[in-house]
């Protein structure tokens, strides 16, 4: 049952009836307009000497138009169809259809009803994605089993999301591209796997839960024990995990959720333990007290993809985690180091960082720098401290930066510990995890904030004389993208990956990039196994990462995650000799007898610590590809489809992910995981700016699918994270950029949407307005279909397609049409180039289609009885239309394909998902592009015309029109279409006019090429004087932009170019006006005005 109904109208009702064109002697040509063609159309009228009676009607009418506007005006009323002053945005809200049929879920949809009269996306979307999870469409399993199987593989994992959050618009693209690729290759008959899964996300869910026990429970997880924060952290998951698998399904995503994976499965788990055995026992993972990324709010490691570099153009204050007040940043310090042995000497240092001061080990100058020769060699007296420091010389300084003097910590700089290593300076670390000062800097500053001691370091500067001044200071400041807090670089005992042999055999690794014709359609054949990026321009960021790769810390300081399988025996720790033994193992068991064989004791006196830190979720995420296929066990899933067909992610994964999982992929399992990568770019939204929860312009896609309103988007900002300030921002901008909240525009239109954009190149700039845009063309194509079906009519037989011989030269073209389209979405699809295919699809349905050919066709349909060919024609384009739609519209394709008839002893698919997606080679009969060239001359002849009727303002008459070439047999391409050129020109009989033939006297007359000329009657149905009139009006507008145009100076090329392309726009205009005057005058002269009669 639905909601709100209405029974379609009959067929008569949507057609426009015409009356076929008569054969038209040749005698008549040449005749006076009175005497030539006969008007066709019931709505035109006989010659009249001045004005007829529809302009008069049309004048009439245009006039009570103007007065309820006017009347509208003085009363504050906004005119009907309009929207209110500054709500641009403003959207109408369509009416909602509900499928309301009990349908249990796995159950097939009933489509035995009437489609409803207009599209609805809740209608449409009901219903079918549990069926064809139940029917095992999505499985490989059932693919086999598909006629048009090709025996061939294709598979594919979905980039894991965070199991903590909810998919936003950035992966809606994601699957968007997926999904439609996937569908495609499983249409076309090939063994598709699409494997689903979510990453555990170590330090994202367990600050989620944290803050979970905190606000319900007042309790720090150290409060509990390990086992029991896990427990919590599991039953979160289990409660929260699933609505990612929501979202992916109203997405349409064809996964198959049987073979779904979640990196802190056991199965996965295993995996994990392995890798980590695999590559220590290669030598390729190692323990070292190194620098790492240091989050002191989560008190942890961190990976450099969880660092934001955020610049700071000078003084900047920021609010941090644990800090009461407002914290400075942007400014530089100088500071003085006294020369040892010479009272007035002194070298200054500037620095951004004063509270490291008291982990400054040296001071290093360039050797060539002529201020410090004389200096070489000599000692400097800490500022704080007194104590003695090394000046060492050191290329690396820039001596034409600041005082061209640098400051050597060791413990808390990057570029300091290279510099102190070479030069063999120990470092001092001075701050401690939790971001306090240690007790290496003494009693005054021992336990300290980092940044209060930042202030107490510079009075006590000031108080010693040896504080040189602050200024502002342009800076990069690294803040952790988890926490918000300033990354401490802090000296750590962690488990560390060698990348540079993997690195160098991924680097080395021929990278081959698609070449060919513009369109990207050929691809240089390459040796087998490459690997083949595209867009290629990423393959320079490729090799560079990888050239300047360094060691990976995979160590991190959580709970929620993988625990190392790493082991420190006790009893060698204690010896005290400052080497710790470390033994690695994939159990406990495994683990003692190698300590055993290691030390010489028994394995019974032994005692082993784990580690109790977890691995970097980028670990587990980079074995995705493999472990998810059941890797280390020979499973069948594993043999079959490994390595992937292809990966397609955002380009910003290419480094972190894509580049781990071929480093570790290729070790590992000695194959590359996947041979092709695809990288789409980030989406922003319409203006352009970065999705940002504190932009208030993160979309959930389920927002846009469903639509929403303004206050509920408001009251999501709410339970987010967001501070007071970063809401109120937030709030603002989503009252501005949705006044009226989101309207409702379906899956289906937020995936062509998507598709439509170039996303293999530039940033995605995505609107909210795009997205309704492809709502219309949805309902384009609904109201299509249901005028098709009506055409049908009951008790319909389609003919197989091979059999199918058009019956007229339009037949002809639309079918030449759909096939073209074919063979455009094929060659996209193997070119992966999804907006080659969106605009393909699009033109096809709209302007060929609905534009053309059902307009063209609908008085054909109209008489009694209805020809055979046109039907048969209708079905095909809906049929092959609809297929060629599904990779892209799943939901929308199969409610309306279900409707179609089948073709009779036909194995008909149960689904549109699995029928066989149209290929060039099998409607390549259809194909006859000479035709189409010459109906192309034809469709700017419709346009000729149109433009005539619009300048004429000839609102429903139907002039006739005539065609003259002075090329002879020129003509002969518009005999076969001068019907369906009258239908779609809204004109009346249309007739060809011999060369060297005068033209009827008072007809207007617009070139339509070189040779070709068309005129177009207009006595007695335009009122000269008055259309002179409104003429002379518009013009008067149209010169005075022109003149303002003349006049302006725009700043930029880019201006100057839209300015050229306005003003030759404007003086065609012009042109077109004053050639209409020209011929309303004749008509004038002609026909005196009623003053004098």
């Amino acid at each position: 049952m639905l909601r709100v109904w209405s029974a379609s109208p009959p067929l008569q009702t949507l057609l426009m009836p015409r009356s076929p064109l008569a054969s038209l002697p040749s005698r008549c040509w040449g005749l006076g307009p009175s005497q030539a063609l006969r008007r066709s159309h019931p709505l035109s009228t006989q010659s009249e000497p001045c004005r007829s009676s529809l302009s008069r009607r049309n004048h009439e009418a245009k006039q009570k138009r103007q007065r309820e506007k006017q009347m509208a005006l003085e009363a504050g009323i906004t005119p009907k169809g309009k929207a209110p002053a500054g709500s641009s945005k403003a959207w109408t809200p369509k009416e909602v259809v509900l499928y309301e049929v009990p349908t249990e879920p796995g159950e097939k949809k009933d489509v035995y009803r009437l489609l409803p009269p207009a599209y609805s996306p809740r209608y449409v979307e009901a219903a079918w994605y549990s069926w064809w999870v139940r029917e095992g469409f999505f499985k490989p399993e059932y693919q086999t089993r598909l006629p048009q199987a090709t025996g061939e593989t294709f598979s594919m994992c979905i980039p894991p999301p965070n199991v903590t959050g909810s998919l936003h618009i950035g992966h809606a693209l994601t699957v968007a591209i997926q999904d439609a690729l996937v569908r495609w290759h499983r249409m076309r008959g090939d063994q598709v796997l699409w494997i689903p899964g979510s990453d555990h996300a170590g330090i994202a869910t367990q600050a989620v839960v944290e803050k979970q026990l905190w606000k319900e429970r007042g309790m720090r997880r150290h409060e509990l024990s390990r086992e029991k924060f896990l427990r919590e952290v599991w039953k979160w998951k289990d409660e929260k995990g699933g609505e990612i698998s929501e979202q992916l399904q109203a997405l349409g995503a064809s996964l198959d959720w049987d073979r779904e994976c979640f990196t802190m499965d056991a199965g996965f788990s295993v995996a994990v333990t392995e890798a980590f055995v695999r590559l220590y026992e290669a030598g390729l993972l190692y323990r070292s007290q190194q620098l790492v990324n240091w989050s002191c709010t989560l008190r942890s490691a961190i990976s450099d993809i969880e660092v934001e570099s955020r610049p700071l153009p000078g003084h900047t204050e920021l609010q941090l985690p644990g800090c009461p007040t407002p914290v400075s940043f942007g400014l530089l310090v100088s500071v003085a180091f006294p020369v040892d042995g010479e009272p007035d000497a002194e070298v200054v240092v500037g620095t951004t960082r004063p509270e490291t001061l008291p982990g400054d080990v040296a001071v290093a100058v360039h050797p060539d720098d002529s201020r410090y020769t004389h200096l070489h060699g000599r000692q400097l007296r800490h500022p704080l401290t007194g104590q003695l420091l090394p000046l060492i010389t050191d290329s690396t300084v820039q001596p034409h930066v600041g005082t061209g003097a640098v400051k050597v910590t060791p413990a808390h700089s990057p570029a300091d510990a290279e510099l102190g290593a070479r030069h063999g300076l120990s470092p001092l670390s001075v701050i401690a995890e939790d971001g306090t000062m240690t007790s290496l800097c003494g009693d005054w500053l021992q336990g300290l904030h980092r940044f209060v001691a930042r202030e107490k370091i510079i009075s006590a500067l000031r108080e010693r004389g040896l504080f040189r001044g602050l200024q502002n200071h342009p800076m990069v400041l690294p803040i952790c993208s988890r926490s918000g807090d300033v990354i401490e670089y802090l000296l750590k005992s962690q488990w560390f990956v060698r990348c540079r042999e993997m690195g160098d055999r991924a680097a080395q690794m021929q990278v081959r990039c698609r070449k060919g014709s513009s369109n990207g359609l050929s691809v240089q054949a390459v040796e087998s196994g490459a690997l083949e990026l595209s867009p290629s321009f990423h393959q320079k960021n490729w090799q560079h990462w990888f050239s300047h790769i360094g060691d990976w810390c995979v160590s991190r300081q959580l709970w929620w995650g993988h625990r190392i399988p790493a082991y420190l025996v006790v009893e060698e720790h204690m010896k005290g000799d400052g080497e710790d033994c470390w033994v690695v193992g994939r159990t406990e068991t495994e683990a003692r007898k190698i300590a055993a064989e290691l030390t010489g004791r028994s394995e019974a006196e032994l005692t082993l610590q784990r580690d109790p830190d977890v691995l970097d979720t980028w670990f587990s995420s980079a074995l995705f590809p493999f472990a998810a296929l059941g890797w280390p066990q020979e499973t069948p899933d594993l043999a079959r489809f490994y390595p992937l067909s292809l990966l397609e992610t955002g380009s910003d994964l290419l480094l972190f992910w894509v580049g781990r999982m071929v480093m570790l992929g290729t070790q590992l399992t000695g194959q590359l995981p996947f041979t092709k990568v695809l990288l789409h770019s980030m989406v922003r939204d319409g203006q352009g700016r970065k999705m940002s929860k504190s932009l208030g312009n993160v979309l959930d896609p389920r927002d846009i699918i469903s639509g929403v309103e303004l206050q509920v988007l408001q009251e999501k900002l709410k339970d987010g994270n967001l501070d007071s300030t970063e809401l109120a921002i937030a709030a603002a901008a989503q009252r501005k950029d949705f006044p009226h909240g989101i309207p409702e525009c379906g899956t289906d239109a937020l995936r062509f949407a998507l598709c439509s954009h170039r996303a293999l190149g530039g940033d995605v700039h995505l609107s909210v307005s795009e997205v309704l845009s492809s709502r219309h063309f949805c309902n384009k194509i609904w109201n299509a279909l249901r005028f098709i079906l009506n055409a049908l009519g009951e008790g319909f037989v389609p003919q197989p397609a091979e059999e199918l011989s058009p019956s007229s030269p339009t037949d002809a073209w639309i079918l030449s049409r759909l096939a073209h389209t074919a063979q455009e979405c094929e060659r996209a699809f193997l070119a992966r180039e999804l907006p080659l295919i969106t605009h393909a699809l699009h033109h096809f349905w709209l302007h060929s289609l609905c534009d053309v050919y059902l307009e063209a066709v609908k008085p054909v349909l109209s008489h009694s009885p209805h020809p055979q060919g046109p039907p048969q024609v209708l079905f095909s384009c809906a049929d092959v239309g609809l297929r060629l739609l599904a990779p892209l519209m799943p939901f929308l394709a199969e409610e309306l394909w279900q409707r179609l008839p089948p073709r009779p002893g036909s194995n008909s698919a149960p689904s549109i998902s699995v029928a066989p997606y149209p290929t060039t080679h099998s409607l390549e009969h259809w194909r006859q592009p000479a035709l189409e060239q010459h109906f192309s001359q034809v469709q700017e002849a419709v346009q000729v015309l149109r433009a005539l009727r619009a300048t004429y303002q000839l609102t429903k008459a139907r002039p006739r029109v005539l065609l003259q070439s002075s090329e002879p047999g020129e003509l002969s391409l518009f005999k076969p279409f001068l019907e369906p050129l009258a239908t779609l020109g809204h004109c009346g009989a249309v007739g060809l006019l011999p060369p060297g033939v005068a033209a009827p006297s008072g007809w207007a007359q617009a070139p339509l090429s070189d040779t070709i000329q068309v005129y177009m009657e207009l006595q007695g149905l335009v009122d000269p004087q008055a259309h002179l009139a409104l003429l002379a009006a518009r013009r008067r507008k149209l010169q005075k932009q022109l003149d303002g145009l003349m006049a302006w100076t725009p700043s930029g090329g880019e201006e100057e170019t839209k300015r050229q392309q306005r003003l030759s726009s404007l003086q065609l205009e012009l042109s077109k006006l004053d050639k209409a005057a020209s011929h309303l005058r004749q008509l004038t002269d002609a026909c005196p005005s009623p003053k004098e009669l």
